[in-house]
């Protein structure tokens, strides 16, 4: 009982705040629930970035639906990358059962079903806002660590931007990028050489195949207008709660370089876009990346490194990101050691690989004198997690193996009715669905190419007549001389013999003198 009273004193004393926070269950101790030793999580530490693992079965889609409806409560807009396809439930209240109830009696809190405000956003062409971005907004920088270039490539992609900046010409989407590469080689080869030096065409060949590769994973519909507004990421509803963007991405596991092509998109739209917040007490977004893994295992390292220093950034402009998968060895250690919360559910261990991952997953947590961490991660029930957060001082909160409270709302997917019913009441719909294709790069090429062609046409025609008139008046003057040469009496005067007697006559008439 004494063991039992340190705990729950221990739990408490490393959980007070006084600040708003959210409570994600009870702590555990002894495979017993502590009723009222609550695991809180301080809004103001949210922006600290976090992890929620496990291995797949194990509830951390439902920990992930409890942090989003906490920060919707507290009026902090989500996004949600839905790769699973299971968290649109979000807008629809839960159902009421007895094993709910239960769990939440043991927690010591009140369940309440209630349904949320979401908005379905996606890159593809399922159904839902559809979020583009224009190739000028991704900068020749960003675009060469996503297509992973050399630098001699990443300066023709400069180059390339700098022509159309100097020629105002707008690259909105890939077939702008495509023909300015052929123009720079083919067409305009003269003219780019003139401006910005040689371009080889072996380079320009190198880029057209990674940016059709690109393509391939469904880029062509990314890349476009009308932009997305991250603006339109931090609307709150008429009841002061935030609305949670659910991005359906169950299309895009096959296409990991579209996905991480997006996410770095995003942040650094973001990271460009927000105003600097320093340490404020709740931060202004939060973004859940689930199944995290698909953006580090296919980046180049380049790319990598532009993930990494973003993270670390982004939290001055109230952003928190949260990734969502399966092992903490899924993500960078620098990317992991920037993590405040985290929250693991259990680990499997089947394998001697296994069991190595585990030792090095309890070595991630601070130590404690009530659990054998890397016992106790394999041992965790569905529901359950080992939680490690930071206070409002930023310092970490005690280990607690928690019983992780229900979600409010629906722990299923929205009906086909029912998600367009949602559509059909969506204003980001009517703002970014009517796809344009504006006068841009590719339309003004081919205007310039064609006028070109025409000049050329053109100067040909003329040198073709010059050509024909010489040949005509070369022509005239042979015909005036073959007529001279076929008149009679030219003929006689031109003769041999009329000529020898002429000349023959005064050279004797000369002789006589």
């Amino acid at each position: 009982m004494a063991r039992k009273d340190d705990f729950l004193k221990h739990i408490q004393d490393g959980n007070t705040n006084k600040g708003e926070f959210i409570t994600l269950g009870a702590a555990m101790l002894d495979g017993e629930t502590i009723t009222n030793a609550f695991v809180n999580v301080p809004l103001k530490t949210l922006n600290r970035h976090g992890l929620i693992a496990g291995a797949t079965g194990t509830g951390k889609t439902k920990t992930l639906q409890v942090l989003a409806e906490g920060l919707s409560e507290k009026g902090i807009p989500v996004l949600l990358m839905d790769i699973k396809g299971d968290l649109s439930g979000l807008a629809v209240a839960g159902s009421e059962n007895a094993k709910i109830d239960e769990r939440h009696a043991k927690i010591g809190i009140p369940h309440e079903a209630k349904g949320f405000p979401v908005e379905i956003l996606t890159l593809s062409e399922q159904d839902g806002v559809r979020l583009r971005a224009t190739v000028s907004e991704f900068g020749p920088v960003l675009l060469s660590r996503i297509l992973d270039l050399s630098e001699t490539q990443s300066g023709i992609v400069s180059v390339i931007f700098k022509y159309c900046d100097d020629n105002k010409m707008p690259l909105l989407d890939i077939k702008d990028f495509k023909k300015i590469l052929q123009y720079a080689t083919q067409e305009g080869k003269n003219e780019f050489e003139a401006e910005y030096g040689r371009i080889s065409t072996a380079s320009t060949g190198a880029i057209l195949r990674k940016m059709v590769e690109l393509e391939q994973q469904g880029a062509d519909l990314f890349f476009g207008e009308t932009s997305f507004e991250v603006d339109d990421l931090l609307r709150v509803d008429e009841n002061g709660r935030g609305y949670i963007n659910i991005l359906r991405l169950t299309d895009i596991q096959d296409r990991p370089k579209l996905f991480s092509t997006f996410m770095l998109t995003l942040l650094a739209e973001i990271y460009s876009t927000f105003p600097e917040r320093g340490d404020t007490d709740r931060p202004e977004l939060v973004l859940f990346i689930e199944e995290a893994h698909l953006i580090f295992n296919e980046a180049s390292k380049a790319l990598l490194n532009q993930i990494e220093s973003i993270v670390k950034l982004i939290r001055s402009k109230g952003v928190g990101i949260y990734f969502v998968t399966q092992n903490p060895t899924d993500i960078p250690e620098a990317v992991l050691s920037q993590l405040g919360l985290k929250v693991q559910h259990a680990l499997r261990a089947f394998t001697a690989k296994d069991r190595k991952a585990i030792k090095l997953a309890a070595q991630n947590y601070p130590d404690t004198i009530y659990y054998d961490t890397a016992s106790i991660l394999t041992s965790l029930g569905t529901g359950e997690a080992l939680v490690s957060a930071l206070d409002e001082k930023g310092r970490p909160t005690p280990l607690a193996a928690t019983m992780m409270r229900a979600p409010m709302s629906r722990m299923d997917i929205l009906s086909d009715g029912e998600l367009s019913n949602l559509l059909s009441k969506s204003k980001l719909i009517k703002k970014y669905n009517e796809t344009i294709d504006r006068d841009s790069a590719y339309e003004m090429l081919n205007r310039k190419i064609e006028k070109a062609q025409a000049e050329d046409e053109k100067e040909k025609v003329k040198k073709e007549l010059e050509d024909l008139k010489k040949a005509q008046s070369k022509q005239r003057t042979t015909t005036t001389r073959r007529s001279s040469a076929m008149n009679p009496i030219v003929k006689v005067l031109t003769s041999a013999t009329f000529i020898r007697s002429v000349f023959g006559i005064l050279s004797k008439a000369m002789k006589k003198k």
